[in-house]
This record gives structure tokens, sequence and C-alpha cells, in this order.
């Protein structure tokens, strides 16, 4: 990743050094290069290429259709526009489950063909061997727990995870496996905040919580849902930012009846 002028980029090691001095960590998602270059400008820590693409930009219910070469297409966007953030990259569904070779293969192409800094695999001791074949060669990993909806047909719902003291204690498990590992950092989501706060303190990586209270070393949000272009999506732990669906839908109705009523272009927007 380029690094533009004075701006000082952001590192596992300095994301590691913001846990230890209280910092908290902004991280949000992006998926293509017009946003990205915005989020990064506005200053935030680590920029996630989420599976989430599959919902928000390709409008699939769930996140399990998007393949590694689509997950590849907008990290490499993304990659294209930051100078500061971390870009961490989600490996999809089917390419590190059941098999740390595939995972190794996974991790190295989006490594190569994106230039993005970390990759990031849900689940706990059922994919540590992929986890730990990925870290050997040298490529950072960022973990993900608890919502984890990769395995929505698993659960069956989205609901909050791990209220009941058993699930808990194995993600706690889970949580302590992924921090001895070698993880950069966790991702947190939608389970109780005592919980959450309860992980942060016990391992030594930083946390990055959706839905799961201020106890963590940081918050991630899906940028289209803080930024309102989505509306049919509002989960407790959502503040809205903006209300750009409003907007937008505004904009577009207006230019539709400029153009019907030869309004626009008008001569000054012509040659």
């Amino acid at each position: 990743m380029s690094v533009a002028g004075a701006v000082r980029a952001v590192t596992t090691l300095r994301l590691s050094e913001m846990k230890q001095r209280g910092e908290k960590i902004a991280m949000l998602t992006s998926y293509d290069y017009s946003t990205a270059k915005i989020v990064d400008a506005a200053g935030v820590d680590v920029i996630l290429v989420g599976d989430s693409a599959a919902n928000v930009m390709a409008g699939y219910e769930t996140t399990l259709p998007i393949t590694l070469d689509m997950m590849i297409y907008h990290a490499r966007s993304v990659v294209r526009a930051v100078n500061r953030a971390l870009v961490v990259v989600d490996l999809p569904f089917g390419t590190y489950q059941g098999n740390s070779k595939v995972a190794l293969d996974s991790a190295v192409r989006i490594m190569k063909e994106t230039e993005a800094d970390a990759v990031k695999i849900e689940g706990g001791e059922e994919i540590l061997e992929s986890v730990q074949r990925i870290l050997s060669a040298g490529i950072p990993v960022m973990g993900h727990l608890g919502l984890t909806p990769q395995s929505i047909h698993k659960f069956g719902t989205y609901n909050v995870r791990a209220k009941e003291e058993a699930e808990a204690e194995k993600l706690l498990h889970d949580a302590h496996l992924l921090d001895e590992a070698g993880c950069f950092g966790l991702v947190l989501e939608k389970i109780p905040a005592a919980l959450a706060e309860r992980v942060t303190r016990e391992v030594k990586m930083p946390t990055i919580g959706i839905g799961a209270g201020s106890g963590v070393d940081g918050q991630v949000l899906v940028i289209h849902d803080m930024l309102g272009i989505t509306n049919d999506f509002s989960p407790r732990f959502l503040r809205r930012y903006a209300d750009l669906n409003g907007i937008m839908s505004d904009a577009v109705s207006r230019y539709v009846g400029d153009v019907k009523s030869r309004d626009f272009p008008n001569e000054k927007e012509q040659y």
C-alpha cells in the first residue's frame, strides 16, 4: 500500500499499540475505490472489504454466494484508494473451511492479487488449522467470533449469540485459541456487552465490536448501513450518521424531472 507524503500508515503493530494505550479503533467497510478514498481520508483506522458486499453490492440475501474472485475485485478497487488505513479482506465462504491448504491458497491469492494488508476469517477451534497455516505464511489474520454470518444455515438466525453459558464459554475458549495462534485482531459480532468486555480484557489482540457494546477496543459498521443507504436494516447497535437513501432518491427524482421537462441541460451546460 502506498503512503502519501507524511501520512503514517496504520499497521497491525499500531493497532496493538492503540489497545495498550486505550485509544479506540475506528473500522468501516468499503467495497469500491470512490468510497474507500473518502473513508480513508476521513481518518478510519481499518477498512474491511467485507463479504457483506454480497448483500449491499450484489443484492444477495446472505453472504454465502460471494466468490473469492468477487472479493479480490472489490479489494483491488479499495486498495488503490487507500493511503493510511489498514485494509483487511474477508475470506468468503468455502475458501477456508475444512481444508487448510485451500485456506492458505485463498489467502495467498488475496494478498498477491489485491496488495491488501490482512485477511479475516470466521470461526474458532474448528478453523484453527486454517488460521495457523495462513499465519505460517506470514499473512496477518483477523478472527471473527459471535454471530458469524457465513454459518447462518447452521444457526438459522441472526439473533444475539453466546447468551447461554455454554456458548459463552466456547467463545472465550475460541478467543484465547485465536490470540495464542497469533491473530492480530478479533471481530466480536452481536454478543452480550459483558462477555465482549471480558474477552477484551483477557486477550492481547485488539477486539473490534459490532453489536458488542462499548467495552471493546474498537467498533465496525457496514458503511451502507451507517450512511443510511440501506434503510431496511435497523438493529439496536446501528447508529445512522446520514440519510443518503433519501438524499439520493431526491436527487435522482429531480434529475428525471429536469430531463423530462427539458430543463436539463440548459444553455450553460452545453458546448
